[in-house]
């Protein structure tokens, strides 16, 4: 779960509206006195914080997490509409881990929390085998078995099998797949994500459901519909 602190309506609601859109849940506070009871609830997985707040500000809100030991290492973002240097050394020296000068685009925010989480959460151990609705793979052998049937994959269908099912119910844009699957030095287009997706549903036959189409994001796995 990520916590959105922003008093700014129309802001609030679009970054957790796109947030839980791409499969990362969200909830938003106006103001320090609602967010504190939910924390003490459910710790988050990262807070994004708005500087400029009425009542508790920003940093101030930064620097009480920062010093309970419960929070100490949460995760936190800050948003500031100044967007000056001043205001963006304050906030990491304060202990803030990144931060997001308004106005921002969405897929940048969704971005920045996404490397945000992978750098501060533990990696799981890898493993040698996924299995989803009658596709089984291998990660060893690098093969691909459909309800008992060999697939036959090129290098890249299986990668990006393999990193879809990594991801699971997380979705995944075009941009992520082709910079993951295919290197940060591809040059082509979001369309060559979506003929392989096509291919690949394909091979997988009656089991190609299980990767699913977020319309307007990009992709995920799940058992078929």
């Amino acid at each position: 779960m990520i916590y959105l602190v922003e008093d700014d309506d129309s802001i609030r609601d679009l970054v957790v509206y796109t947030l839980n859109n791409s499969g990362l849940e969200a909830r938003g506070f106006s103001k320090g006195k609602d967010f504190w009871p939910a924390v003490k609830a459910a710790l988050p997985a990262l807070v994004l914080l708005d500087i400029m707040l009425p009542g508790e500000d920003g940093l101030s809100i930064l620097k009480r997490l920062r010093s309970s030991a419960a929070t100490a290492a949460l995760p936190v973002i800050m948003l500031t509409a100044r967007g000056t240097e001043y205001d963006k050394v304050l906030g990491l020296d304060s202990g803030a881990d990144d931060y997001l000068a308004k106005p921002f685009g969405m897929m940048e925010m969704v971005a920045r929390v996404r490397s945000l989480m992978r750098r501060t959460t533990a990696p799981e151990p890898e493993k040698d085998n996924y299995s989803l609705g009658g596709v089984v793979v291998n990660i060893k052998n690098h093969s691909v078995s459909v309800n008992g049937t060999e697939a036959v994959l090129t290098p890249k269908e299986f990668d990006l099998l393999v990193f879809l099912l990594k991801n699971g119910d997380t979705v995944v844009s075009r941009r992520q797949l082709l910079q993951e699957v295919w290197g940060y030095d591809f040059v082509g287009e979001t369309r060559t994500v979506d003929t392989h997706i096509l291919t690949l549903r394909g091979k997988l036959g009656e089991c190609g459901g299980i990767i699913q189409t977020v319309r307007g994001i990009g992709y995920k796995t799940g058992k078929a519909l």
